[in-house]
């Protein structure tokens, strides 16, 4: 089974429109889509802004459906002058950009678990080289794989961006996927983000929200169910 938690509404409603046997549950006030799409169970959660939600919405789709791969997906800023609007970025791994332990002689962005400390969050290879494949059926659409940082923060100023980029060598930030690859290492499933750019390192352009969410949607869903595609051969 293939799991897909999204930030965005309209990505889950495209993800279950492909659904075959559709049957929904609530659990935490959270709605998870369970069905089949080129004959893979498949199922899927909005997962809420920020870490909490994202995490909470992660293990409970562990705990619930034991899913053998757990995908994000959703909106990112770049953190690169290369990355720009509308370009698909892959993480190799997440970073928690806000856990800060500084003041005790920590590095950036170390997380202390009960039995080990580190920084970065390794997403699953196998499961990144098969997305990046799938992205190939995305039109004038350049991808990125990379660092992906997390916090419970929107950056929007370009010295705020350009600094968790120094830190943490990353190609964009977001506000969920670090939570969900952390959720997925201590629970040992392989875990991948997907996202597409919705703004520029140097806010030089801009577009209409809504505008833009139905275009990243229709992006991710369309690499989302190549991805399902590939899988199945």
């Amino acid at each position: 089974m293939i799991g897909f938690i999204c930030a965005l509404d309209i990505e889950v409603e495209g993800i279950k429109n492909l659904m075959n046997n559709k049957t929904e549950e609530t659990f935490a006030k959270i709605t998870y889509a369970k069905g089949e799409i080129f004959g893979q169970e498949i199922v899927c959660c909005q997962c809420g802004i920020g870490k909490v939600n994202a995490a909470m919405s992660t293990q409970i789709m562990i705990d619930r459906y034991s899913p053998d791969v757990i995908i994000n997906s959703g909106i990112a800023g770049s953190l690169s002058k290369n990355i720009r609007i509308g370009d698909i970025v892959i993480s190799d791994d997440c970073v928690q950009h806000d856990m800060d332990g500084t003041e005790m002689g920590d590095p950036p962005g170390e997380i202390w678990f009960n039995d080990e400390k580190r920084i970065d969050i390794p997403a699953d290879k196998a499961t990144v080289d098969l997305l990046e494949k799938a992205c190939a059926v995305l039109d004038d659409t350049q991808v990125f794989r990379g660092r992906i940082a997390s916090g419970d923060v929107f950056i929007a100023a370009h010295e705020k961006r350009q600094r968790v980029a120094d830190l943490f060598q990353a190609i964009a930030c977001e506000m969920e996927g670090g939570a969900v690859g952390t959720v997925c290492y201590r629970n040992g499933i392989p875990y991948a983000v997907l996202r597409c750019i919705s703004d520029d390192f140097n806010m030089k352009e801009a577009m209409d929200y809504f505008q833009f969410r139905n275009i990243a949607a229709e992006k991710s869903i369309k690499a989302i169910g190549e991805f399902i595609r590939l899988s199945t051969d």
